[in-house]
């Protein structure tokens, strides 16, 4: 049984490598290979845009009589994914690049212009240095010129920054703030005032006088505004504690009721009979009782007793009265 995974291979004593007949491929040959799109572009029967990095099954081959500096040019051949018409594009060593070369036509790229125009005029610039020598003296000079002002720049630039080395920076930032302060408030001065102008013009009150504008510490308070719009004085509320009013005691009453020339209406009780009733305040040290006489024959009644018992006993109800 034969080896799945063969690591040595048996060659017999009388193996002739030369006598194994090679395979003969004809030049031209083309190989199948995928590949993406080297650039955009535009196909020639369709108008159908390409975009780069689009992937094809193309077919690889070597160009007959064309090398730069013995490197191979390869062909490419791809077809148009509307059209299936046929595109080809070439290899382009000298320019590290790909060039469209039938059926289709590569995208206008700005930077591939300027690199292009870069390299015509070097080149150009060395065709006629090699025709014209009095050009390459002419060129030279020039190159010469250039660096001199390259090496002057470059001096006067270390000069400027030895003498910026031995200037002191705190000066020169206390200097340029001062200044700058000063600017700023001579402008904010010179603002204020243009104000005040366009104020003076334009308002004024009904007498005619002009607005003046009121500083900070000019501002009257409320007192004096209200003075000045009223032309009265104001009185400002007082917050203090107010004043208790006592009610003085009042003496006792002599039993002619009168209290200094003031004579003293007494009240009358009347019961349910319409009898007035004897008064039920006590009397007074020092005086007596006065007696009570009858209204209308009828006979006096007894003291009743004071407090609200007294007041209850004497009244009655309806009933008793009936």
């Amino acid at each position: 049984m034969s080896e799945r995974k063969v690591l040595n291979k048996y060659f017999p004593p009388n193996f002739d490598p030369a006598a194994i007949p090679r395979r003969k491929m004809p030049k031209d040959q083309q190989q199948k290979v995928r590949l993406m799109a080297p650039f955009s572009m535009q196909c020639t029967s369709c108008n159908e845009y390409i975009y780069k990095g689009k992937k094809f099954n193309a077919k690889k081959e070597t160009v007959e009589g064309e090398m730069y500096l013995n490197i191979k040019i390869f062909r490419f051949y791809i077809r148009c994914p509307r059209c299936s018409a046929e595109i080809t594009f070439k290899t382009d060593p000298k320019n590290t690049d790909y060039a469209a070369e039938h059926g289709a036509v590569r995208n206008f790229e700005p930077w591939r212009e300027e690199g292009e125009t870069a390299a015509d005029r070097a080149r150009q610039k060395e065709e006629e240095e090699e025709n014209n020598p009095m050009k390459a003296l002419e060129n030279r000079t020039l190159d010469s010129k250039r660096e001199m002002d390259i090496l002057d720049a470059l001096d006067e630039i270390r000069t400027r920054n030895a003498r910026n080395e031995r200037v002191d920076s705190e000066e020169i930032l206390a200097r340029f703030g001062e200044s700058e302060r000063a600017a700023i408030e001579s402008q904010l001065a010179k603002e204020m005032n243009e104000d005040d102008e366009l104020a003076k013009r334009i308002f004024g009150n009904g007498e005619g006088e002009r607005v003046k504008r009121l500083l900070e510490s000019e501002e009257p308070d409320a007192v004096e505004l209200a003075k000045i719009t009223n032309g009265e004085e104001v009185t400002l509320p007082t917050f203090a504690k107010a004043s208790v009013f006592k009610r003085p005691k009042v003496a006792a009453i002599p039993a002619n009721g009168t209290t200094n020339g003031i004579k003293i209406k007494k009240k009358v009780v009347v019961n349910g009979n319409g009898s007035p009733m004897p008064s039920t305040r006590p009397i007074p040290d020092g005086h007596t009782k006065a007696p009570v006489t009858p209204v209308n024959g009828t006979k006096p009644t007894s003291t009743s007793p004071a407090g609200l018992p007294g007041l209850v006993g004497v009244y009655g109800s309806d009933d008793d009265s009936s």
